[in-house]
């Protein structure tokens, strides 16, 4: 039976015809593939069900774009197969979307990359012996478990783990595999806030998609440290969104680019004290550093404070222009980017909880640096 024509294929239909991704059907098929030219074409299909289709869509078009003075060299095609099942019958689709390179004498290979463009050029450049158009960075890769060591990491009550169970058949969990390769590099630094893939392809990780209720793929749950249960995460896959749900549920401050957000460090309780405390009086300043030393105490994690002790102390000590002359100093240190991620890291918390001791920005005044003292 055949789908009815989404809204989706519709637009993604008139958007090919006004783009560098050639509309290919059992009509045209014959002008362009097998005629000596290599090309990567994209079979879909025409449901909004097909959430790797859609996902795939706009990442296609800006990799045509990338090559698109290249267009003697090489081509991009999409294939509506909902219209033309032939395709499916010829090459024996499972999945969408499914994407074949076909090289110049028609013959075909599918693509076995990740979904991200960075995978889609370093393909189609060592397929047809063109030069990168773009930079193109390591790919990052993911921490793969087994039935071996998943109870060693998943279970532990010290872990939230965040899991994909996936196939090498499954032609979404292809179109995420940069992108989860991405965000397990985004947190590594963050021990106990973990990034895994599971492969359930095969009988030696068969009990684990039992155990689990893991009847599709991709499927991704996420293991916190009070349940083992697992969550399922229901929101699109995108690395955006993995990056906001994992800081929410681990507590942590990660960016896109692996460094951390200003907020990272940051304690509300001692933020109070410290914009206090740059323009009080020496015996304010001693009365304000005696009630930080008492609420240290209290907290789950001392250290978690002491940055803000320090810099209470540098201050009170009479260091001439301490707090403008190091915020300057570590503001251009982060800028360079050129010490080792830890020490990064290390840096940014420091920079953050200096702005502490200045005047609040108009947002931070609005929200009242809403963060969450639960994680003292």
């Amino acid at each position: 039976m055949k789908y009815s024509p989404s809204l989706f294929v519709a637009a993604l239909v008139a958007s090919v015809s006004a783009s560098n991704v050639l509309e290919l059907d059992t009509s045209n098929w014959d002008n362009f593939v097998g005629r000596g030219k290599p090309g990567l074409v994209q079979f879909t299909v025409q449901t909004s069900l097909c959430e790797g289709c859609k996902f795939i869509a706009p990442i296609f078009e800006k990799l045509a774009d990338v090559f698109s003075n290249k267009k003697e060299d090489v081509f991009f095609g999409l294939v509506d197969t909902d219209d033309n099942m032939s395709f499916e019958e010829e090459y024996g689709f499972k999945s969408y979307p499914a994407l074949l390179w076909f090289r110049g004498d028609g013959t075909a290979e599918p693509y076995e990359g990740g979904g991200d463009l960075e995978s889609f050029v370093r393909f189609v450049t060592q397929k047809s012996d063109l030069e990168p158009p773009i930079k193109l960075p390591t790919p990052p890769q993911s921490r793969v478990l087994d039935y071996k060591d998943f109870d060693e990491v998943v279970m532990d009550p010290e872990n939230d783990v965040l899991v994909s169970f996936t196939t090498p058949w499954c032609n979404h969990c292809k179109a995420i595999k940069g992108i989860w390769g991405k965000v397990t590099s985004i947190f590594e630094p963050e021990s106990n806030c973990v990034v895994v893939n599971v492969d359930v392809e095969g009988r030696k990780n068969e009990n684990l998609a039992r155990r689990f209720n893991i009847t599709a793929v991709p499927t991704i749950k996420f293991f916190s440290k009070d349940n083992k249960e697992g969550e399922r995460f229901e929101l699109e896959l995108t690395e955006s969104n993995f990056i906001d749900y994992l800081n929410e549920k681990c507590g942590t401050h990660r960016t896109s680019d692996g460094g951390l957000l200003d907020t990272a460090g940051r304690l509300a309780d001692f933020d109070q004290l410290a914009s206090k405390f740059l323009t009080a009086s020496s015996g304010d300043q001693e009365s304000i550093y005696q009630e930080a030393l008492t609420l240290s105490s209290t907290i789950d994690d001392p250290s978690k404070s002491m940055q803000y002790l320090r810099i209470m102390e540098n201050i009170a000590n009479g260091t001439e222009g301490y707090h403008e002359k190091e915020s300057k100093r570590l503001e251009g240190i982060l800028s360079k980017r050129e010490v080792a991620r830890a020490k990064l890291d290390e840096i940014k918390i420091k920079s953050n909880i200096l702005r502490a001791f200045g005047a609040p920005t108009e947002e931070e005044e609005d929200n009242n640096i809403q963060r969450d003292t639960a994680e003292l």
